[in-house]
């Protein structure tokens, strides 16, 4: 899933966001970045799911195998 920020403007002026796509604190690197965006202070935040996830880091490890025959 690709990482996405959200943005909804209520019709009082309420800034929400929610980031997606960010598993653990990642979005935690987003909040200041927001706040300018939106030229906005945070009021009130609550985590989502995602954020209790964790990353999952896949790495792969490739064996070369020789054979050799034997006489």
């Amino acid at each position: 899933m690709s990482k996405k920020i959200k943005f909804e403007i209520t019709p009082n002026g309420e800034i929400r966001v929610k980031t997606i796509g960010m598993k653990g604190e990642e979005c935690l690197n987003y909040v200041e970045l927001i706040e300018k965006l939106a030229d906005a202070t945070t009021v009130d935040s609550s985590f989502t799911e995602e954020y209790y996830e964790t990353k999952v880091e896949q790495q792969e490890n490739v064996h070369k195998r020789s054979h050799l025959k034997r006489e």
